[in-house]
């Protein structure tokens, strides 16, 4: 039994002029701790399957399924989503902040204390706790937005191109710094981008998406080695030229 199982999703956006198919049919399954990558050309629908399972539409047709159950991830805290942009609260703490999935969900106030303390040590944010987004870098605040996604202990973590705003120095560390939180809590990840070589980096496997509507073209999986390794050593390895130049060819293809 698959963790997370899409099972043939379509969806198809509607205006008063006309209809556009976004997504012509998915299915896939995902495992319990694995991270996978949604790679593709622009308008190849990765963003809007991603919306689906966060459940901010509807598919038009089709099901997801989390633990053999409809996901209904509108209606509790099993997804986590974690976006460009950090979208903190300029007007509170990094702590207050951090707890405020944990106060929506009526923990004790002491205890959301000591696991923000704690998410804040995981992320190396350590000592920020009464500082305000405006006083943080960009990385830092990805890291606190980290954390806060974390909080609610969500089964599954949605992320959408979460470092693409941020210089290549920052985006590097916080690879491994999102790679090595996921695997020491167990999560399961979801990871739309551009980034041919974040996803090899990151990722158990990747599925490339062709267009007009959005199917899956081709899956590739990860040769252990590389998964063995942390995103940054893993961009040094033989495999991962051989396997980045691979799908460059495949996605060049897609584009023209």
């Amino acid at each position: 039994m698959s963790f997370l199982k899409i099972e043939d999703i379509h969806h198809t956006y509607f205006s008063n002029q006309a209809a556009q198919t976004a997504i012509g049919g998915i299915s896939l399954d995902i495992e319990k701790g694995e991270f996978v990558s949604f790679l593709g050309p622009s308008g190849c629908g990765k963003t809007t399957l991603l919306s689906i399972i966060a459940g901010l539409f509807p598919p038009t047709s089709g099901k997801i399924l989390l633990e053999n159950k409809p996901l209904k991830a509108e209606h509790d805290f099993s997804i986590g989503y974690m976006l460009q942009q950090d979208y903190l609260f300029p007007w509170k703490t990094i702590e207050e902040n951090i707890t405020l999935g944990l106060r929506l969900l009526k923990q004790n106030e002491g205890l959301e204390h000591i696991k923000a303390m704690k998410l804040l040590n995981e992320v190396g944010l350590a000592g920020t706790e009464n500082s305000y987004p405006r006083e943080l870098s960009g990385g830092m605040r990805q890291r606190a937005a980290l954390a806060r996604t974390l909080a609610v202990n969500p089964k599954i973590l949605l992320l959408d191109e979460p470092f693409s705003a941020l210089d290549y120095q920052t985006k590097l560390k916080l690879e491994d710094l999102v790679s090595e939180t996921l695997k020491s809590f167990g999560k399961t990840a979801v990871l739309v981008t551009h980034d041919i070589g974040e996803a090899i980096a990151m990722s158990d496997r990747i599925y490339l998406f062709a267009s007009k509507p959005g199917v899956i073209h081709k899956t590739f999986d990860v040769p252990d080695e590389l998964r063995e390794l942390t995103p940054f050593h893993a961009r040094n390895h033989k495999q991962y030229t051989a396997l980045f130049q691979t799908i460059w060819k495949e996605l060049e293809s897609l584009e023209y």
